[in-house]
């Protein structure tokens, strides 16, 4: 377990061993800098300055030696640039030979964290540690990399690991250290006041019963806000059952979840002056003799009827009771996370969670805090025209759109019908998971959408300084 306060230290003049960022419009200007020596090991080693290359050239006191990395603009680091270096130098002291390295920590952070529950390393590396005179940036930045740390290890888990119970209690654990309330609803109260997630949940082993966790932390009179995250531990499909290839991802059917907690970490650790309401609808999308069936038609804890069009379409019956819940308490804001569509993917890919927002300044001001941390998203419409593909005969709503048309808009329809209307509301279908490797980003579990969404609520509530 990667503890990231050891990886970034305040800068003492202790001994450390320098860091040259160059950008490749300044190497001819740099190297000419340079004794003979170190441009002919530069030469060798066939440095061009490239985001992500690294040389090593001898030091200027004998047995010393500093790093020279490339940079895609060495005046403007983003959060990955020094994530490679983290990955691959060995445990030691740095410092950056010019500047801060601001952004950047983050990835040299991420650069050094590994999933390893399950295995052990043959050979432990310790931490490098990087100082920066930049000091009030150190905790903060210290926050968002656990922050992103937690949604990468709940959603490596397996669901076997990672069910209701767990999700229960890593949100006790989290809540701990700030003196957050949690209550959790089970068993007949949740089949009374929240029937959609307790039919979702019903078909699991009682080790995965379902639950509704809600946590509550901050000032009853600050401004409220709520923050849920759908919290399917795993996906059959139900009777609706998926294929292999389909289910084989679904330990992540949690991921929003996680970035929903994550979150609330980070606003509990930077003390936003609101008022909290995290929630958590937690179920397991089983197959069974008691299971919820294509044609059953369920009662919501608003009120209104859904016919089930498809099992597999569960995630939104979860949200739709945790959004109305959450709207009972007149939050100022909602803000739903959700491995929710498949149509997301196909519509943005893997890396931009499809953002959809009640609201366009609401919607504008995320995509500016996106891009603002390099953490992007993508609207996409609440297009009112789809909304008669979610119509049933025989109920108030249908749950699955005809004709697989425009699924995570429609999708995103649904849960509006759980929102009132003049309350801000931002949903974000996150894919939580990264298909391929990159610096600081390994294959795997990932929070995508999670520090756009602190950064908009940072400015939102921060109080001025």
């Amino acid at each position: 377990m990667t503890d990231f306060a050891d990886c970034i230290k305040a800068d003492t003049g202790q001994p450390a061993h320098p860091i040259h960022l160059v950008d490749a419009k300044a190497l001819d200007a740099w190297l000419a800098t340079r004794p003979e020596q170190s441009r002919a090991l530069l030469a060798a080693q066939k440095f061009r300055a490239k985001p992500q290359e690294m040389a090593i050239l001898p030091g200027e006191r004998d047995g010393d030696w500093m790093v020279v990395a490339g940079v895609a603009d060495k005046a403007a680091l983003g959060p990955w640039c020094l994530a490679r270096l983290a990955e691959t130098l060995p445990e030691g002291r740095y410092r950056l030979a010019e500047g801060s390295p601001g952004a950047a920590m983050l990835g040299w952070m991420l650069g050094q964290h590994r999933f390893d529950r399950y295995r052990r390393e043959d050979v432990p590396v310790g931490p490098r540690q990087l100082l920066t005179s930049d000091v009030a940036r150190i905790v903060p930045a210290v926050d968002l990399a656990r922050a992103v740390a937690l949604v990468r290890d709940m959603v490596n888990t397996p669901a076997a690991d990672m069910g209701p119970a767990e999700l229960e209690a890593a949100t006790e654990a989290v809540a701990k250290p700030f003196g957050a309330t949690v209550v959790v609803t089970r068993g007949d109260a949740l089949a009374h006041g929240y029937p959609m997630i307790h039919a979702v949940g019903r078909a699991a082993d009682r080790h995965f019963a379902p639950r509704l966790i809600e946590l509550n932390w901050g000032d009853p009179a600050a401004p409220r806000i709520a923050i849920v995250g759908k919290g399917i531990s795993f996906d059959s499909g139900g009777l609706d059952i998926k294929p292999s290839s389909g289910m084989r991802l679904m330990k992540k059917d949690m991921g929003g979840a996680a970035h929903a907690l994550a979150l609330a970490q980070l606003i509990m650790a930077a003390r936003l002056p609101v008022r909290l309401h995290l929630l958590i609808p937690a179920a397991e999308n089983a197959i069974s003799g008691n299971a919820f069936r294509p044609g059953d038609i369920l009662r919501s804890r608003k009120g209104l009827t859904v016919e089930i069009g498809n099992t597999d379409a569960e995630g939104r019956l979860v949200l739709g009771d945790a959004l109305a819940r959450a709207a009972e308490e007149k939050p100022e804001l909602i803000v739903d996370f959700a491995t929710l569509t498949g149509a997301a993917r196909i519509a943005v890919g893997p890396d931009l969670p499809a953002l959809f927002a009640n609201d366009d300044r609401l919607a504008a001001d995320m995509a500016q805090a996106g891009s603002d941390v390099d953490d992007p998203t993508w609207r996409l419409p609440l297009w009112e025209g789809y909304a008669d593909m979610l119509k049933s005969d025989i109920a108030d709503i249908n749950n699955a759109g005809e004709g697989g048309f425009a699924g995570a808009i429609t999708a995103a329809l649904f849960l509006q019908r759980f929102v009132p209307e003049e309350t801000p509301w931002l949903h974000l279908d996150t894919f939580a998971w990264r298909p391929s490797t990159k610096p600081g980003r390994p294959k795997g579990g990932e929070a995508l959408g999670l520090r756009a969404a602190f950064k908009l609520l940072q400015q939102r509530y921060q109080p001025a300084k």
